[in-house]
């Protein structure tokens, strides 16, 4: 690995969220006290209506949102009390991928994934792409996982939308984090390209004990992919489990009513649709 932080996460690597709020100057709260812990190597998606809380609490677990109130844990160190020197270093250890991919289109492809490392090197280092050896030679392992190895010199702007989501995997796994937060990182894609992305991501954390918290809106793609659910309604966690609790009931109290029975339906053919393409794309790769 690249670079690790002094002082890294804890012997469990947890996320603790206590009693999180986000209270906007009109009064208006997006988050009404989020308790949440998640575990080293877990990946848990948070699903929930649009205005439900989702991107704002990943938002807030780096601070790019202050939050108005509570504790966020990371490894033993209380992140809401980080002045700007502590802040940089713990963020760090939080990964981030956006759903607009946030790449600098200009740029190569190992430029992008390299900037992932300007917590390290600083930014004029990064800036005249002073890099040290060993991070080159990591972004080109990186690049090499998720299948991106010969287009490392190509341009962002020449990439389609699944290969740019690949790229921004491999940058925040550069800084070598603790945690991945994802905000949607399907919702620009085709169903095939949404399903190798969340499988390349949860292979990633598996192999190197991450944690993560994806948000995402399509409740049939994270059932197919993650360990743990948790469901955001008007910035309060209504559901915390398995994917298989997912009742109808537990969906309306989430999202409100709707023919959940034929939704389940729907999703099911496409899971086994799914399925059968995954399998195609297995012996296609033999």
């Amino acid at each position: 690995m690249v670079q690790p932080l002094d002082g890294a996460a804890g012997p469990d690597g947890m996320l603790h969220l206590e009693g999180l709020v986000k209270q906007y100057k009109t009064g208006d709260k997006a988050l009404k006290g989020v308790d949440l812990e998640v575990p080293r190597g877990q990946v848990l998606a948070l699903i929930g209506p649009s205005g439900a809380g989702k991107s704002t609490l990943i938002r807030c677990i780096n601070r790019l949102v202050e939050p108005s109130s509570g504790r966020m844990m990371l490894g033993g160190e209380d992140i809401v009390r980080l002045g700007a020197g502590g802040l940089r270093r713990a963020r760090r250890r939080m990964g981030m991928i956006f759903q607009e991919y946030a790449l600098v289109e200009r740029l190569t492809v190992m430029e992008n994934v390299l900037s992932g490392q300007l917590g390290y090197v600083g930014f004029w280092r990064s800036y005249f792409r002073r890099f040290p050896p060993a991070a080159v030679e990591e972004a080109f392992r990186l690049l090499q996982r998720v299948g991106l190895e010969q287009f490392y010199d190509k341009r962002a702007d020449e990439l389609s939308g699944g290969q740019r989501q690949r790229v921004g995997i491999a940058r925040a796994l550069i800084q070598d984090p603790d945690l991945l937060l994802v905000d949607e990182p399907t919702a620009s894609l085709d169903p095939k390209t949404s399903r190798q992305i969340m499988r390349l991501i949860c292979e990633l954390c598996a192999e190197r004990q991450l944690a993560a918290i994806i948000n995402i809106h399509d409740v049939a793609l994270a059932q197919m992919f993650v360990q743990r659910i948790v469901g955001l309604r008007l910035g309060e966690v209504v559901y915390d489990g398995t994917p298989d609790g997912l009742t109808p009931e537990v969906l309306t109290e989430i999202y409100g009513e709707e023919d959940w029975a034929a939704t389940r339906d729907r999703e099911a053919d496409e899971a086994r649709a799914a399925q059968v393409l995954t399998e195609e794309e297995r012996l296609a790769a033999m």
